[in-house]
């Protein structure tokens, strides 16, 4: 990619494509448009990530490529390893100062891109777009309303569509924070982990004319899955034993209740218990409660022992360090 001018603000455009051969063409022209309208000292550059196309998506990201050298440029996936990969990808060959992320079938509109940079330039490291009309099915928007408020209660990122990928982020933040899986929805989770402002703007959203959406109900399986991924791997990452503990506390305390409600019937002479599959799911949520505990008191065993470790290191550093000025005095 070209050098980048420090005098110049760089733009940088990261768009996964599947099958989207009606609408590069179009989407390449509407940014491009947009950002040489505002005459404020930048420049763009758009990279296309083919993620495993059957059209001829990746003949015309080529030959955009070559017609717009130096603003236009492809990547292309061997097979289709999903929009986490693209975008992680596209993140990795991007030059930007600020990065933007969008999807490829014209839906999102380039006309809100400054406002993205006015919200950026009033001091958010991150701003996510909100499509609060949608021009989808019921089918659609229905599960990703209630994916969005479970999520924004889980994790405590207010926002009110985390599925949008219309997205810009200052480059640190790309480069503090790794996506796989379906982990591309919750950057502004791991984003805010580690200090970074969200913010949140309402965008247009436009009819799907081209293609199809690549979509369907079980991408918000996944999502919940890595929900709890993100999770763990957030809130939760210096306190398992909160995270196992509470869960075996609970576990223990329902299987409690069964033996207490079992152990009363047979003290008042209302019945044996000894055949009722109750008494086996009371024993084995007591038996889970224990090994949730333990399992959360290793964590916690081994995070201790890691950061001491660190701090260890940190203290032989510095004592080598003061004794080097020591040595030099």
């Amino acid at each position: 990619m070209n050098e980048i001018n420090n005098d110049i603000k760089r733009l940088s455009f990261v768009i996964p494509a599947m099958d989207e051969q009606d609408t590069l063409e179009e989407l390449a022209l509407q940014i491009m448009s947009v950002v040489d309208g505002m005459n404020k000292g930048y420049e763009v550059e758009i990279i296309f990530i083919d993620d495993g196309s059957k059209d001829s998506s990746w003949s015309v990201m080529n030959r955009l490529s070559e017609e717009y050298q130096g603003r236009v440029f492809a990547l292309r996936m061997r097979r289709n390893f999903g929009k986490a990969v693209a975008l992680d990808a596209g993140f990795r060959q991007s030059t930007g100062e600020i990065i933007f992320t969008m999807d490829a079938d014209l839906q999102d509109d380039p006309i809100e891109i400054p406002r993205f940079l006015e919200s950026l330039e009033s001091g958010y490291d991150l701003v996510s777009g909100w499509k609060r009309r949608r021009h989808d099915p019921l089918s659609k928007t229905l599960p990703s309303r209630v994916f969005n408020k479970v999520t924004a209660l889980t994790t405590g990122v207010p926002l009110h569509d985390f599925n949008c990928g219309y997205k810009a982020y200052r480059r640190e933040v790309i480069e503090s924070v790794r996506i796989y899986g379906e982990l591309h929805r919750y950057i502004p989770v791991l984003a805010h982990d580690v200090g970074f402002r969200i913010g949140e703007i309402e965008v247009q959203h436009h009819p799907r004319q081209h293609g199809v959406s690549k979509y369907g109900l079980e991408r918000y399986v996944r999502g919940l899955l890595d929900l709890i991924t993100v999770l763990a791997t957030t809130r939760w990452l210096h306190k398992p034993g909160h995270l196992f503990g509470g869960l075996g506390v609970l576990s223990g305390l329902a299987g409690g209740s069964i033996l207490t409600y079992l152990a009363s019937l047979w003290v008042l002479g209302l019945g044996p218990i000894g055949d009722r599959p109750l008494l086996l799911f009371g024993v084995m949520l007591c038996i889970l409660s224990v090994q949730m505990i333990s399992i959360g008191l290793i964590g916690e065993l081994f995070v201790r022992s890691t950061k001491l470790r660190d701090i260890s290191e940190l203290t032989v550093s510095s004592t080598s360090n003061i004794n080097n000025e020591k040595d030099d005095g």
